[in-house]
């Protein structure tokens, strides 16, 4: 896996086209077991509307449920899912998930799943985009991300 730097200012609140030639959504998530399956539900009309075609949206749709996984699982709060693409569709589309950092005690509703359900996500994730990483931004929060080649 690559590691690479993304900006702060990829935050949005809504769908929309930036000057910057970027199309970018952001979404907050409840902190729980229901944060996975909403981030798909918010997700696909944005994938769809963007032009991804139905393997693509498949493949994106389940890296964002890996991260976003992850982020309640093993995270404080919060859990913020971001999504970058190009308008012109022929860039990267970018899969970012932030959150509050390791939690100290893995004392939440994932920690009582049988063992066997845990660990594949990291190779499900690298199997399935070109890049992903970690970035640590300097209040506190851990942003995950992922890349796909163009759409």
């Amino acid at each position: 896996m690559t590691t690479m730097t993304i900006s702060r200012r990829q935050h949005r609140p809504d769908l929309h086209a930036v000057f910057t030639g970027e199309r970018t959504f952001g979404l907050s998530l409840e902190h729980g077991p229901l944060a996975p399956a909403s981030a798909r539900h918010e997700a696909r009309p944005v994938l769809v509307a963007w032009g991804l075609d139905d393997d693509q949206i498949y493949d994106t749709l389940l890296v964002i449920s890996e991260l976003v996984t992850n982020a309640v699982s093993h995270a404080l709060p919060p859990v913020v899912l971001h999504l970058r693409a190009s308008i012109e569709g022929s860039g990267p589309v970018e899969v970012r998930v932030s959150d509050g950092g390791p939690e100290s005690t893995p004392d939440n509703w994932a920690a009582a799943r049988p063992a066997d359900e845990h660990g594949r996500g990291d190779m499900i994730i690298s199997a399935l985009t070109s890049q992903a990483g970690a970035v640590s931004e300097s209040e506190g929060l851990i942003d995950h991300w992922a890349s796909f080649d163009a759409a």
